[in-house]
Formats: C-alpha cells, structure tokens, sequence
C-alpha cells in the first residue's frame, strides 16, 4: 500500500484571492514547488482533490479546467515535481458524493491506486477539507486559521510537507 498527501488546490498550491476561471489566473504560491518535491522524495504519492463548483454555476467550464490543471502540472513539472493525479468535483447545488467535506474524491484515488488512508495525510486552508480527510480516514493539516478538527495546523503548503515528514519519520 502505498501513502499520500492530498492536497486541496486554491489557497494551498496556489494563491486565491482572486477566482482561477483560466489557467492565466493561476498564481502558485513561491514555496509549492518545494514542497511537493520534499513530499515526493519521501515517497508520498501527491494528488490534488478540489471542489470546482464554478463548472456547474457556469463561471467557466470542464474544458477550462483542464486547460487550468494543464498549466498547474506544466509549472510544477519545470521544477522536476510530480503530481500522480488530479480530482475535482463540478458540483455546487447537485447532491453528490465527491464534493468535501464528503471524502469521495479521497475514497476514489485511494481505490485506484492502492493508497493506505491511515498512512496519509489530507491538507487544505478550509474545514471542508480537514472534514474530506478525516471521514477518508487520513491525518489532516489545516493551513491558516486554525479548525478544532485538524490535526495539525500551519500557514502554508511548505510548513505543511516539513510537518508530515517529521510525523512519517516518527511513525
């Protein structure tokens, strides 16, 4: 079985500030790079499980999705970086089982790639995410302000992948 960190997108890997409706508005945050690196040379399996609610409200679309993660993965890839995958929910109104704080995108990565949950980690800046990793079973970091259900709390994706080495290593 393998481990992983899942990593929510906006306001984790990238900055949020403003929407990210095409890949020109994706800014990563300067430490994202590093940190992933730190994660894969670990052994850690780095996928990215994001709510994109903004497909079926019509901000943009599947295709601009993909278009976005395009320029996501081309950007890390330049700092010899692996993301192993990418899943997104395009809900926002629609009763689903893949939009956090329910675990879907989580359950269906760890199915497919033989991913041990208690050996993994969950990080995202919004309860939803800590609440995604908790029901899938994972440990979870919590970027920002802190949320009574993390685990672990830190201001950013960097502190994060320092935090889940030291806790692999203590394990």
């Amino acid at each position: 079985m393998q481990k992983a960190v899942f990593l929510d997108r906006d306001g984790v890997i990238n900055d949020n500030k403003d929407p990210v409706n095409k890949p020109e508005d994706l800014k990563l945050y300067p430490w994202t790079a590093q940190a992933i690196r730190l994660l894969n040379e670990a052994g850690f399996h780095v996928f990215v499980v994001t709510n994109q609610g903004g497909i079926e409200m019509g901000y943009f679309t599947h295709e601009d999705l993909q278009s976005i993660h395009h320029q996501m993965l081309t950007e890390l890839s330049k700092h010899e970086v692996r993301i192993h995958g990418v899943e997104y929910c395009p809900h926002f109104k629609t009763r689903c089982k893949c939009r956090k704080p329910k675990p879907g995108m989580i359950l269906k990565i760890a199915k497919e790639h033989q991913i041990d949950l208690g050996s993994s980690y969950m990080v995202g800046d919004r309860e939803m995410d800590i609440d995604a990793g908790r029901k899938a079973g994972c440990s979870t970091v919590k970027i920002g302000a802190p949320y009574k259900n993390a685990d672990f709390r830190v201001d950013n994706l960097l502190e994060a992948a320092h935090l889940i080495l030291s806790q692999a290593k203590a394990k």
